[in-house]
């Protein structure tokens, strides 16, 4: 049995604010803040320590892959996602008919505009729409994904209401037409349990600042091993060779692992942070914070509807990720408010969400509706 209590108290921030914002920016681990500073001690005192440096990035690209269930070999460490999704979208070619991308409407813009701009490369991207409930069932899917389907780029979690797609059921849909799943998870990473094996997706993408406890700045990207001799990016860097520090100028030579995909040098005092916020994850075990949070964000949509304020992110624990959106007026507004009060949260559209993780407490859905009920005059979306 974890002791969440103990766990909650390495996060300094918790102790003073409501924290209900992991899904924009995770709250400071004490031993990600002390990550950060023995990398700054570590510039004062050595100056370029390139070799720590090194081992930094690949003690990243381990814990990553361990996160993911993955080999080390089949995750890049990035810049961000939209890094990892352009250096993937540079691998492919669109000639021929097999050259349809299919993305949902749930998707963050990123993994849609960058699919969308391969259409100047050939590509013809096709969205798949919700149902007037807001979810997207998996006939949509299966209305669009055929024999001319290249790839299927999809968010696990959308960023907009928190419902969770059926994933398992598009990789089945996608591979029975000979076409390739993209997972955009990073609202689920770290919060869930993202087990690329087990959900069989070909490629994953996300960022370390959210669940998974580090920083911006760095992302990875995780490429099926058996795939990566079938893959080239033209976006690629000193860092994407064989021998990063043979320093040939007279072509390109991919490394033969997943660090094809990355680019020039790493974001070093970022793999401080990303390795220090990993370890907690590993360390908490994926499958207990999935458990933890699907219980917390059930607590949430439960208080919510006993004070009659519905949330629309779907009930079922098999649609929800850690998010729960809350529709409201003026949501920019009420998050002000929040604010003035000690609690942390975001908004999307009209929606006031809160998003979760295994160092939140009951208290702390507590807290939020309570407040929310103070404002109910002004921000419910039904009050008159």
């Amino acid at each position: 049995m974890r002791d969440f209590a103990a766990l909650r108290r390495r996060f300094p921030v918790l102790a003073r604010k409501t924290y209900l914002n992991s899904g924009s920016y995770c709250a400071l681990a004490d031993s990600v803040r002390d990550a950060i500073n023995a990398y700054m001690e570590d510039r004062l005192q050595v100056g370029a320590n390139w070799d720590v440096w090194v081992e930094k990035n690949e003690a990243v690209r381990s814990a990553m892959a361990a996160v993911l269930r993955a080999s080390p070999d089949e995750v890049a460490v990035t810049a961000s996602a939209s890094a990892g999704l352009n250096a993937l979208a540079s691998a492919f070619q669109f000639h021929g008919p097999r050259n349809k991308v299919i993305v949902s409407d749930f998707e963050f813009p990123t993994n849609a505009q960058i699919w969308h701009a391969q259409e100047l490369r050939g590509a013809r991207v096709v969205h798949v729409p919700a149902t007037p409930d807001g979810y997207i069932p998996l006939d949509n899917f299966a209305r669009l994904i055929d024999d001319e389907t290249q790839l299927v780029a999809v968010t696990h979690v959308c960023f907009r209401n928190g419902a969770r797609l059926d994933i398992p059921g598009i990789v089945r849909l996608a591979h029975a037409h000979g076409a390739r799943v993209l997972l955009d998870c990073y609202q689920a990473v770290g919060a869930l349990t993202v087990d690329v094996r087990q959900l069989d997706v070909d490629f994953a993408v996300g960022g370390m600042l959210k669940y998974l406890l580090g920083t911006a700045g760095i992302g990875f990207l995780y490429v099926r091993g058996a795939l990566l001799p079938t893959l080239i990016p033209s976006n690629s860097g000193w860092f994407a060779q064989e021998n990063i520090f043979a320093m040939d100028i007279t072509a390109n030579r991919p490394a033969p692992s997943a660090r094809r995909f990355e680019a020039g040098t790493p974001a070093v005092v970022n793999c401080y942070a990303a390795e220090a916020g990993l370890k907690i994850i590993l360390e908490v075990g994926t499958d207990v914070i999935e458990q933890r949070v699907r219980e917390l964000t059930r607590h949430c949509l439960d208080e919510l509807a006993g004070v009659g304020w519905a949330s629309v992110t779907p009930p079922q624990d098999e649609r929800r990720g850690p998010m729960v959106c809350i529709p409201a007026r003026e949501p920019a507004r009420l998050c002000q408010s929040l604010m003035e009060q000690d609690i942390v949260a975001s908004f999307r559209d009209n929606n006031l969400r809160a998003t979760l993780h295994f160092y939140n407490s009951a208290d702390d859905v507590l807290r939020l509706v309570t407040v929310l009920q103070q404002c109910r005059t002004r921000h419910h979306p039904h009050a008159k």
